[in-house]
């Protein structure tokens, strides 16, 4: 997670495309286990606002933290790291 001036950036995975103009992201992330000691990945789901509908299933994109567009959307859409090939 990184920060363009306050607001966050996260990179991710679109688990779904089914909603008018929204996404939704997998971000995973790692975090050491307290008593043994291993690291664990633990992952977060997001929705975003991709107002294109640029976006597939299995793309790896960036989103940046944003006002609230909808009850659960508070990100957008940056750019597309990565296209699935079809």
């Amino acid at each position: 997670m990184t920060t363009e001036g306050k607001r966050k950036t996260l990179i991710g995975t679109v688990l779904s495309n089914k909603m008018d103009k929204t996404i939704v992201v997998s971000v995973e992330r790692t975090v050491k286990h307290r008593l043994y000691k291993k690291y664990i990945r633990r992952t977060s789901k997001f929705q975003a606002h991709d107002p294109e509908n640029i976006c597939q299933i299995g793309d790896r994109v960036r989103i940046i933290e944003s006002r609230p567009l909808s009850r659960r959307k508070r990100w957008q859409l940056v750019d597309v790291l990565k296209t699935v090939a079809k």
